[in-house]
């Protein structure tokens, strides 16, 4: 064989290893481990596996699960290969603190999906406003299915100028349990994440509801930080699938991002991240909330966290550079 011929034979080589690699990671499963139904990163992973199962003929399924540690714990044992998830609440999983008792050293970040405001509501018939106005008023608590709950409402009353001495609490046990209490009377008030398909449900069946403003300034800012050190505060403003904000309002925010195992692929995650970020458009008219995803600033380094090198070679292929630890 000639010279040439030989390297036309290396590189038809390396094209079929190349495409193999490819077409063995979109024929694999995966599953993308959720809360359950009704809440929003089940339905944000629903619209981005059905996206991925569309346009890339990639084999996706939602796993849901009762909270936030069984997620990341099967995100880590190799159970599920990704998941979505608060910034904060992956960093207490790969330290294995607060909530977590155990280290998940197998935790990867893919990418920040956008920003996600959450609050307290409660119906607008009570008239309610703020809440600083929640003080003597109850409050949902316990949450043992979905522990990551108490951090949120700690960081929410704090940035209300109150404590979970200023108010009754109401043991309730997850996210979609909590929305229905509220519904019913049975506590005042309910957390959810702006945007939840359950509060919409909620705010059909009780005449409307309210999210609670709150202050945001440096000393809440603060207080809100010493509860999670990636909270932030976010301005939202009315909008229809913002149901329940009736004006300009500051949220108590933090990062989404996309995880996925140490096990997983390369191929498997370039595939997920190309139909994240090339179908953006699409996913966000699907689920309005992802309508944030923006590739520019999905690389944002998080401390004590570290992305996979599928993601890596990603960001690096689309030009992207790290957007340092704030």
């Amino acid at each position: 064989m000639t010279r040439i011929g030989q390297r036309l034979a290396n590189c038809a080589l390396a094209a079929a290893v190349l495409i193999g690699t490819a077409a063995t990671a979109l024929a694999q499963v995966a599953s993308i481990s959720t809360p359950p139904q009704g809440s929003v990163w089940n339905t944000m992973a629903s619209v981005i596996a059905g996206q991925a199962r569309t346009s890339a003929g990639m084999r996706m399924v939602v796993q849901p699960y009762g909270g936030n540690a069984q997620m990341m714990q099967s995100v880590n044992e190799g159970l599920a290969e990704f998941s979505l998830n608060d910034v904060n609440d992956v960093i207490s999983a790969v330290e294995g603190s607060g909530e977590y008792t155990a280290a998940m050293p197998n935790l990867r970040v893919l990418a920040r999906v956008n920003p996600f405001p959450v609050g307290l509501y409660v119906k607008e018939s009570s008239g309610l406003k703020a809440v600083a106005e929640l003080k003597g008023r109850s409050v949902p608590s316990g949450w043992d299915a979905f522990p990551i709950a108490r951090s949120h409402i700690s960081a929410i009353l704090a940035a209300g100028g109150l404590t979970w001495d200023d108010v009754r609490q109401v043991p309730v046990p997850e996210l979609i349990r909590g929305s229905d209490d509220m519904a019913s009377g049975r506590v005042d008030s309910a957390f959810f994440a702006l945007g939840g398909p359950k509060v919409a449900e909620v705010d059909a069946s009780v005449g409307g509801v309210r999210f609670l403003t709150i202050e945001a300034n440096d000393d809440t800012l603060a207080r809100i930080r010493a509860v999670r050190p990636a909270f932030y505060f976010s301005q939202v403003t009315p909008a229809p699938p913002r149901v329940g904000v009736h004006e300009p309002m500051a949220f108590v925010t933090w990062d989404n991002i996309l995880v996925a195992g140490a096990h997983v692929s390369d191929a498997q995650v370039e595939a997920l991240l190309g139909v994240l970020f090339d179908e953006a458009q699409a996913i966000g008219t699907a689920y309005p909330p992802l309508r944030a995803l923006d590739l520019a600033s999905a690389y944002k380094a998080y401390p004590g966290l570290d992305y996979h090198p599928g993601a890596v070679a990603f960001f690096a292929k689309r030009g992207i550079a790290q957007t340092p630890v704030e």
